[in-house]
């Protein structure tokens, strides 16, 4: 067992374990730790608890230590850096002629690399691109090519919802989403509909997907013949948000309704299915 406290680097990013030592650490404070990339800074977003081995990456890394107005002020400056090395990096890409677009540009805390992020429709040679900029900035340069849902997490915006994109505001982890789910859910299937901001489909489509699965498997599919202390009769409809069946009982000439306490409480059972 382990005693961790959950960082975040980012905004909405992914939550890392770190071990807390003897600082008494708590969430919302902002502490300065060692990653693969360096020295970096980062906030907590969980207080200490215990975790088991399987829960961690070994070996654990420390907090180096609670951050001061020295290190807050040292981000501050690496943001304005940032922002300066963007528009560097947009005039050398426009005197390159690369068919590039440049979405964010970071530095590590330490200031030990530089990060710029871009978008290409495929295979970009940036090899000339960064050695003018390794001659500007000298240092270390590091062109990350990312994707359109990460593009859109990095930059925001509004949803088709009216609020801020889940993936730049809590989504630690894009998880994946299908068509399938959007049918599950009696969706319209229009991609102007179902696509977020990034031309992908709705991450939200993956909150109410367990929910819908779960009510489909309790209950028999629309269509199927079942036998019920009524008499036989046919599932004519499917209301998955009530949890609600309803049932056409053909030789009585009328539909019964099932909840799904009813419906598992009850002596239904399903005899055929038909197309």
């Amino acid at each position: 067992m382990f005693n961790v406290v959950g960082i975040r680097f980012k905004k909405a990013g992914k939550v890392y374990y770190f071990d807390p030592g003897d600082f008494p650490v708590k969430k919302n404070d902002a502490v300065i730790v060692e990653t693969a990339r360096g020295i970096e800074y980062g906030f907590v977003v969980t207080n200490p608890k215990v975790v088991g081995e399987h829960d961690v990456v070994l070996p654990l890394k420390k907090i180096i230590r609670i951050a001061d107005q020295k290190d807050h002020m040292t981000v501050d400056e690496n943001k304005a850096a940032a922002k300066e090395a963007y528009g560097i990096c947009m005039k050398k890409i426009a005197e390159h002629q690369l068919e590039m677009k440049l979405v964010d540009v970071e530095y590590t805390f330490d200031r030990n690399k530089i990060i710029f992020y871009f978008t290409a429709d495929g295979r970009v040679d940036f090899r000339e691109l960064v050695k003018d900029l390794a001659s500007i900035f000298r240092t270390r340069i590091e062109l990350r090519q990312i994707g359109v849902r990460d593009e859109a997490k990095m930059l925001g915006g509004i949803g088709p919802c009216g609020r801020m994109l889940c993936c730049s505001t809590f989504l630690g982890d894009f998880e994946p989403v299908s068509i399938k789910m959007a049918k599950d859910q009696n969706l319209s299937l229009n991609p102007a509909k179902i696509s977020g901001l990034c031309g992908r489909l709705m991450c939200c489509l993956k909150y109410e997907n367990d929910e819908y699965e779960a009510v489909k498997e309790a209950f028999p599919d629309v269509g199927e013949m079942v036998k019920t202390p009524y008499g036989t009769g046919k599932v004519t409809g499917l209301n998955i948000l009530e949890r609600v069946l309803q049932i056409e009982l053909q030789s009585q000439g009328r539909t019964i309704e099932y909840t799904m306490e009813e419906f598992l409480s009850a002596d239904v059972v399903s005899i055929q299915s038909t197309d």
